[in-house]
C-alpha cells in the first residue's frame, strides 16, 4: 500500500503522529506543496526561512523530500493517482483558510484525507465550557487544558526514519526564489537546530524563566516561537521534557504553551478575529487616517519614533525577523494608543516580517494588547515606554545594540535622551509624541465609547 504524507505545519520527523500514521500504513510518498497563494502572501523573512526548513528536511529524508508547486487541491489529487496512493495523511490544520483549504482538497480526493493530531498541545475546537462553548477567559482555559492533558511524543527523528520506507515520484518542482532582506539574518531552520535550541534552553535559562523572561537585555528566552510555527518541533514534545522540571519557572513556561492554545482556539471559535477586532473600544474617528496615520506607521516601522524602547523593538525586528516578548507589546501599545493607529496595521507589519509570523498568535497577541480581544488588557492599560525600559533593560543594554546613534549614553539615561543635551545624541529623532498627553486622550476617547 502506498500513502502520501502531506507536510504543511509539521517540517520534523520526530513527534510527527500524522507521519507515523502514513508509515504503519505502507510505504509514504513525503510532499510539501508551495501554493502560490500562500506564497505570495508570506512576508520575505517566512519564505526564506521556509525554504531553508524544506532543505532541512530534505536532508533528514536522504533527498525524499517531494516538493510541488501549485493549488493543493490540484496538485495532491494528481500524486494519489500519479502513484496509485490509497490515502493521504496530514496533521489537522485549525485556522480558517487552512480548514477551507482541506475541505476543497478532501472533496476532490478519491481517497480518505487522513486527520492525525494538530500542530497543538490539544486541537483547537476539542476543549469546551460547560456550556458547549469555547472559552472566552484563559484562565479557566488553562484549568481545562491541564486537566485535559496531551499524548506523550511520538518517536523520534531517528527511529522515525528508520520506520519509513519512502517512494521516488520523481524530481521536485524548482524552487522559487526568496531573497533574505537586506541586514537581515535569520535563524538556522530545521529540526536538529530546533532541538538544540530547546537544548540549550533547558541547560540553564528555563531555570530563570520566571524572572527574566521579561528581560530583552538577557537571553533567557527560548525563541521556539519559530520552530513552533513551522512545526520543527512539537509543543507535546516541550511539555514532556517540562514535565520532569517541578518549579515556578517551568510552570510560567508551561503557561507559554497554554496560551499559544488558546489563542488558536479562539480563532477556532471566532474565524473572524483575524482581521476584525472582537470587542469595540473605541469610537471610529478616534483612529488616526490617512497621511497622519502613513506618516505614524513609518515613523514606527523604521524605529524612528524618539522612544528608544519602540525604536530597539523595531529595529531588532528588521535585523532578525524576530522581537523579544516583552517589547512586542511595548510596540504595540505604542501604535495602538499613543499613535492611533488600528491594531490590524501594526499586526500586517508584524506579518511582513516575523519569521514566527502565524496568524492566530500575532492577531490575538495584538488584539490582547489593543483591548479589543478575548481575555484581553483592559484598553486603558497604556504601556509607559520609558518605564517599560527601565523596568526591563534596566542598564540600557538592548536598546545600545539596537540603536547605534544611543550607545555613547551610559545607563538608564538611554531612555530618555531627551533630557542630556542635543549633542548626546544629534543623530537621534526627538519624540514625535508627548506619551502622558496621547495616554490621555486614548483614555478620552475609552470614556467617550463607553459614554454610548
Amino acid at each position: 500500500m502506498t500513502t502520501l504524507h502531506w507536510f504543511r505545519r509539521d517540517l520534523r520527523l520526530g513527534d510527527n503522529p500524522a507521519l507515523m500514521a502514513a508509515a504503519d500504513s505502507g510505504d509514504v510518498l513525503p510532499v510539501f506543496v508551495l501554493d502560490p497563494a500562500l506564497w505570495a502572501a508570506s512576508g520575505a523573512p517566512r519564505r526564506a526561512y521556509l525554504l531553508a526548513s524544506l532543505r532541512a528536511l530534505d536532508e533528514q529524508l536522504d533527498g525524499g523530500l517531494l516538493i510541488r508547486r501549485g493549488r493543493p487541491e490540484q496538485v495532491i489529487v494528481d500524486l494519489t493517482q500519479e502513484v496509485a496512493a490509497e490515502a493521504v495523511h496530514i496533521a489537522e490544520d485549525c485556522a480558517p483558510a487552512g480548514r477551507r483549504r482541506d475541505e476543497r482538497v478532501e472533496q476532490a480526493l478519491d481517497v480518505p484525507l487522513v486527520r492525525t493530531g494538530s500542530p497543538y498541545a490539544i486541537t483547537p475546537g476539542r476543549l469546551r465550557t460547560g456550556a458547549g462553548e469555547g472559552y472566552k477567559v484563559f484562565t479557566p482555559f488553562r484549568r481545562a487544558w491541564q486537566d485535559h492533558g496531551w499524548h506523550s511524543p511520538a518517536p523520534d527523528a531517528h527511529t522515525a526514519r528508520g520506520r519509513l520506507s519512502l517512494v521516488d515520484a520523481g524530481r521536485s518542482d524548482d524552487l522559487p526564489a526568496a531573497e533574505v532582506p537586506d541586514g537581515l539574518t535569520l535563524p538556522a531552520a530545521g529540526e536538529e537546530a530546533a532541538l538544540d535550541r530547546w537544548a540549550e534552553m533547558l541547560d540553564g535559562p528555563l531555570n530563570r524563566y520566571d524572572t527574566e523572561r521579561d528581560r530583552p537585555d538577557l537571553d533567557s528566552t527560548s525563541r521556539l516561537s519559530v520552530p513552533l510555527k513551522w512545526g520543527e518541533l512539537h509543543p507535546r514534545t516541550v511539555l514532556h521534557d517540562l514535565a520532569r522540571r517541578r518549579s515556578i519557572a517551568a510552570d510560567t513556561f508551561r503557561g507559554q504553551i497554554a496560551w499559544r492554545d488558546f489563542h488558536a482556539d479562539v480563532l477556532f471559535h471566532s474565524p473572524s478575529a483575524r482581521d476584525t477586532s472582537l470587542t469595540t473600544v473605541l469610537p471610529e474617528d478616534s483612529w488616526a487616517e490617512g497621511a497622519a496615520e502613513r506618516a505614524a506607521l513609518t515613523a514606527w516601522s523604521e524605529g524612528r519614533t524618539g522612544y528608544p524602547l519602540v525604536d530597539a523593538g523595531m529595529r531588532q525586528l528588521r535585523a532578525e525577523g524576530w522581537m523579544h516578548n516583552r517589547v512586542r507589546m511595548v510596540v504595540a501599545s505604542f501604535l495602538v494608543k499613543d499613535l492611533h493607529v488600528r491594531w490590524q496595521r501594526g499586526a500586517e507589519h508584524f506579518m511582513a516580517w516575523l519569521v514566527d509570523g502565524d496568524v492566530p498568535q500575532n492577531q490575538l497577541n495584538w488584539q490582547w494588547v489593543a483591548g479589543t480581544g478575548r481575555d484581553a488588557a483592559p484598553y486603558f492599560r497604556v504601556f509607559n515606554p520609558v518605564r517599560q525600559g527601565l523596568t526591563y533593560d534596566p542598564e540600557g543594554q538592548y536598546v545600545r545594540r539596537w540603536v547605534p546613534e544611543l550607545r555613547d549614553i551610559p545607563s538608564k539615561a538611554v531612555h530618555e535622551p531627551w533630557k542630556l543635551p542635543r549633542s548626546a545624541a544629534p543623530d537621534y529623532p526627538a519624540p514625535m509624541v508627548d506619551h502622558a498627553e496621547e495616554r490621555a486622550a486614548t483614555l478620552e476617547a475609552y470614556q467617550e465609547q463607553r459614554r454610548r
